[in-house]
């Protein structure tokens, strides 16, 4: 069995794009309305009963998988397992991982995340800068 081809960093971002265009209230979801919008920008003429099935479809993923996922990632940044990502921890992970990022740009990803000010990412700053993203 072939593994799944991966999307670039780049696809992913035409995604993100594509995908805010549509979701015009800015909520993060795309409700009925912007669907119907969105497959007719794409040249299909989806039926009542296609839009219908296709939500009852999105509806049955689990968001909770999603929100495990997100934690996981958390806990490989939480390098000391204090439940907090300090800048210390961005960075080594940045560098295992190859990126060749300046401190100024990981400490702009810190300062971006960061609601409290307290100069590190708790739990619930990261899935808020997650969702954000729409990476969640």
């Amino acid at each position: 069995m072939s593994p799944k081809p991966e999307l670039t960093e780049e696809q992913k971002q035409e995604i993100r794009e594509a995908f805010d265009l549509f979701d015009a209230d800015g909520t993060g979801a795309i409700d009925v309305k912007e669907l119907k919008v969105a497959m007719r920008a794409l040249d299909f003429e989806p039926k009542k009963e296609e839009i219908k099935k296709m939500i009852m479809m999105t509806q049955k993923m689990p968001e909770k998988d999603t929100k495990e996922e997100i934690l996981k990632a958390f806990k490989l940044f939480d390098d000391e397992k204090v439940g907090k990502i300090s800048f210390k921890d961005l960075k080594c992970v940045a560098k295992e991982l190859g990126e060749n990022l300046t401190d100024k740009e990981l400490q702009e990803m810190i300062d971006e995340a960061d609601q409290d000010g307290n100069g590190e990412v708790s739990k619930q700053e990261f899935l808020l800068i997650m969702k954000k993203t729409s990476l969640y």
